[in-house]
């Protein structure tokens, strides 16, 4: 019986995109509906699925699950490359659409105007998204898991939690929804305290109170005065009960995809999506995430769900995407996906912990020895592999441990990987509404077009064993990687634009305790950067080689919210004078506008230049070099450009 016991598609659209033509692929058409799968606790390759044989059979003795479908494939089976393209969903939503093609942020994408460039559908590509978070509230496009709750027999599971707090309101009360209900409401089992700073001891100042609305939601009160502004960490610890199986999330994803590839009917007798004309049209797969699913693709591998049930690999390709060097916090009793750390947050949860690397290493802080890959080694599925990161991972996600050992020693890459770390951009854009909570205005360059190239060697690689540009990322040999405090001394003395004294360190955590209790720190570096702050290591943007302003992956917390703390994964955009005398009136060390090019025209010969070199190297395409470049000669918006 096929792991995909029924496939219901609720909803085509052929043609999608208003009937929009790709390149030599022609029109795409779309599939919405929902995968109704079954799996078997007992099989060896699912033990290791926390609490599964704690959940719910049905009468064959199976568990069961259902997630949602979304494909969007090209209408003539024929004209598409014989890739499925599948992206790990980020909290319910598609990125890949938005980040690689510069299109719109729909989750439901079926205008001309959602594609942008077009780059994955003239590509050929068979897109392809699942629902794996079961903890998600309903949204209109959200895409979800119904997972089972695990029982310990006819009685509920319990354990301790941990949920953080930080609410942003004026209010002198704000509601925290939890993850998980409340086993009891008895006010004793649970404990609140307040933090201004994550490393600050845990408080429970007078006037700090807290009460269950019900099960799911409690009422802080924040203590008077302001010992504690609206960036201060508030952190509940209760008795939770009903876990979610999380770690099917894994599965699903294994299972899904590999009975797609395999072209049988489902469990129903319904035909296969990737057969048409009683032919195959998927001959690879690639795996992508972004930021927490590019988290997930790591987990994915380290846990090894790349093996299918047959034994056979699921994707040939794995494209981590601004994961630095986590991993996620999914296959856990009371798992809570959508946390990750960050500087000033969310340091108790697993998920960054050791191994941190491709490269297998012996870990003095922890003990252990281990990478990301032993499991696919050990079956011989190993992905080829292009990580890219960002330089807000350097500072938020510890991405030097990607490249260096426990010890701060640069290390070689194993062949079937490649790292890349596009300079001085940030994780993602922030919405807008965090604006004036932040020192600088977020850093708007992205990280699209410098994806695009590695996509297309990326398949050529898996295809054609054609190597890929060589892995391009900071070290310490070469003295790119270096410490906070070496940093700061190469950095201009910006005014207004302070370089931050913090970033997100790492140290070992015990997790048997709730919450956890931090040990040793791990070394973790930053990237050096040029005479006007842009970093210099790694892949740079040709917006940061013939540049207008500094662009850097932190940002610092506005006054009145924890000011001084990283504000998450945001950058900054810190752009240079006009001319000369507005440099010398503000005391700005950063040449001006006027002093580097003279006018447009001698900025747009430098931008054709920046360009030319990139796409010289294979990090660029041309027809983004031509987009890029006749924007600037028009005054259009060069963010939005490529």
């Amino acid at each position: 019986m096929p792991a995909v016991k029924e496939l219901i598609i609720s909803e085509v659209e052929s043609p999608t995109f208003e009937g929009m033509e790709f390149g030599n692929v022609g029109p795409y058409e779309s599939l919405v509906g929902r995968a109704v799968c079954e799996i078997d606790p007992a099989a060896p390759q699912n033990r290791g699925i926390v609490n599964l044989d704690k959940a719910p059979r049905n009468a064959a003795g199976l568990v069961e699950y259902d997630v949602d479908v979304y494909i969007l494939r090209p209408v003539d089976h024929g004209r598409g490359n014989g890739w499925l393209f599948y992206e790990v969903l980020n909290r319910g939503g598609k990125r890949s659409i938005n980040r690689i093609n510069n299109g719109s942020a729909s989750n439901t994408p079926r205008l001309k105007s959602d594609v942008g460039t077009g780059f994955l559908m003239n590509e050929g590509y068979t897109l392809v998204w699942t629902g794996w978070q079961a903890e998600l509230a309903p949204a209109p496009g959200l895409m979800t898991a119904r997972f089972p709750i695990a029982f310990d027999g006819d009685r509920p599971i319990t354990g301790r939690a941990v949920e953080e707090f930080i609410d942003e309101s004026d209010g002198s009360t704000f509601v925290g929804k939890l993850t998980y209900p409340a086993a009891t409401l008895d006010r004793s089992e649970a404990t609140l305290t307040v933090r201004e700073r994550e490393r600050d001891p845990r408080a429970t100042p007078p006037g700090l109170s807290w009460r269950y609305l019900d099960e799911r939601r409690i009422e802080i009160t924040r203590p008077p005065g302001r010992d504690y502004d609206k960036g201060a960490i508030f952190e509940f610890v209760y008795t939770a009960r009903d876990p979610i199986v999380s770690g099917l999330a894994f599965a699903s994803v294994r299972d899904i995809i590999s009975w797609m590839r395999s072209g049988e009917a489902d469990g129903a007798g319904n035909p296969n999506p990737m057969v048409r004309s009683g032919r195959n049209e998927i001959r690879r797969a690639m795996l992508l995430g972004i930021s927490q699913s590019g988290r997930f693709v790591r987990d994915f591998l380290y846990q090894g769900f790349n093996q299918d049930q047959g034994g056979r690999q699921v994707f040939e390709a794995a494209v981590p995407i601004i994961a630095g060097s986590r991993k996620t916090f999914v296959n856990y009793p009371f798992a809570q996906p959508g946390r990750y750390s960050r500087q000033h947050e969310d340091h108790c949860y697993p998920g960054d912990q050791f191994p941190f690397t491709y490269t297998p290493l012996s870990d003095p802080i922890s003990g252990r020895t281990d990478d990301i890959l032993p499991r696919c080694r050990e079956s011989g599925t190993e992905p080829k592999i292009m990580h890219i990161d960002t330089d807000s991972e350097l500072w938020s996600a510890r991405a030097s441990l990607v490249v260096t050992d426990c010890e701060g020693r640069d290390i070689e890459m194993p062949e079937n990987v490649r790292v890349y770390l596009t300079a001085g951009l940030q994780h993602g854009t922030p919405p807008r509404e965090t604006f004036d909570k932040i020192g600088q205005p977020p850093n708007p360059v992205g990280y699209g077009a410098l994806t695009r190239p590695l996509l297309v060697a990326l398949k050529r690689w898996a295809e054609e064993g054609v190597p890929p540009p060589p892995s391009r990322f900071p070290s310490i040999a070469d003295g790119t990687l270096v410490t906070l405090e070496e940093g700061r001394k190469r950095f201009p003395e910006i005014p207004g634009a302070p370089y931050p004294s913090v970033f997100n360190e790492l140290r070992l955590m015990d997790h048997r305790l709730v919450p956890a209790e931090a040990g040793p720190a791990y070394p973790v570096f930053v990237s050096t950067t040029d005479a006007d702050g842009n970093g210099d290591a790694g892949i740079r943007h040709p917006l940061l080689d013939a540049p207008t302003a500094t662009h850097v992956g932190w940002n610092l917390r506005a006054p009145g919210y924890a000011a001084g703390e990283l504000a998450g994964v945001i950058g900054s955009l810190i752009p240079f004078a006009r001319t000369r005398a507005e440099r010398e009136a503000s005391g700005d060390p950063r040449p001006s506008f006027e002093e580097r090019y003279g006018d447009k025209a001698g900025f747009v010969r430098a931008l054709r230049q920046a360009c030319d070199r990139l796409v010289e190297q294979g990090h660029f395409l041309s027809e983004d070099a031509d987009r890029l470049v006749a924007a600037a000669e028009s005054g259009d918006d060069l963010y939005t450009a490529v």
